[in-house]
């Protein structure tokens, strides 16, 4: 059975932009600008939200992708800025990223970076710190995820190196209707995808509207 590369839950706002430029990325400030939530407040509401303190919740189509992130992973990809805010040679070997004890992969990770460090176990997750080109890490992370489909986590232009390369195989881009302005911007329109995949959009009740790419 094929090994999928998916793009799962990736949020975006209607501008097309999922973060703010790399350079206002800090501690404080994982994603580089202001109210990074107006993002993924739909994920967060549902009642498969993992850190839901609460019971309830909402149900639906918005539950359905949040349930769906672990769903038949294996391992996961993603570039150094979404694991953390350090730049160049690791200094801190200390910092182990922005999820705590319990990172919620629960999978091997593959973190994008020209900078060697050793690999760590938090809980379930193994975080492994890897160099090369996207075909190279992919066959890697494929041969980690033990038969199931990797993810590809992102941010924005390790989305946009994967997508140049032709390596994935489906998005779940969730566009939220809010505007950001500026930032790192993956598309202009979803149209400009549709070359290579099909699409379709199922708006949400909650005014996310999701995107559904698969290979053509």
């Amino acid at each position: 059975m094929e090994q999928l590369l998916r793009v799962m839950n990736f949020c975006l706002s209607g501008d097309g932009i999922g973060a703010g430029f790399s350079d206002r990325q800090s501690l404080e400030s994982p994603f580089g600008c202001d109210r990074p939530e107006r993002l993924f407040s739909w994920a967060g509401a549902t009642a498969s939200w993992p850190n839901r303190t609460e019971t309830g919740g909402t149900r639906g189509l918005d539950d359905y992708f949040t349930r769906d992130f672990l769903n038949g992973i294996g391992a996961e990809i993603m570039g150094r800025n979404k694991f953390g805010p350090q730049r160049g040679p690791w200094t801190d070997l200390e910092w182990q990223g922005w999820w705590g004890d319990e990172p919620p992969f629960r999978t091997p990770v593959f973190v994008m970076t020209h900078h060697p460090r050793p690999s760590f176990s938090l809980s379930d997750t193994t975080f492994h710190f890897v160099s090369g080109e996207p075909a190279d890490i992919l066959a890697r992370a494929r041969e980690a995820a033990d038969g199931k489909d990797v993810r590809l986590g992102g941010g924005v232009s390790t989305v946009r190196q994967f997508l140049d390369a032709g390596l994935i195989d489906t998005l779940h881009v969730a566009v939220a209707p809010v505007k950001l302005g500026e930032g790192l911007r993956l598309w202009e329109s979803p149209e400009e995808l549709t070359d290579r995949y099909h699409l379709e959009v199922v708006p949400s009740p909650s005014g996310v509207t999701h995107h559904l790419f698969w290979r053509k």
